[in-house]
């Protein structure tokens, strides 16, 4: 899910951004690679508190 999520996301702020310039599937990889990265750490590590206090609230 974070390979489609982080993936859709930089190609579609790359795509209105940039546009589809010479060089777009380049930078929009190396983009996605750098937005991947960030993003599964900060889902493992934020989820989890995250989800313990949206389950406080609802209960």
């Amino acid at each position: 899910m974070g390979i489609v999520t982080t993936g859709l996301i930089s190609f579609t702020l790359l795509a209105l951004n940039l546009g589809f310039s010479k060089g777009f599937a380049l930078t929009w990889l190396r983009s996605w690679s750098i937005a991947y990265l960030i993003v599964i750490p900060a889902i493992l590590l934020v989820g989890p508190r995250l989800q313990a206090q949206i389950d406080r609230v609802v209960r």
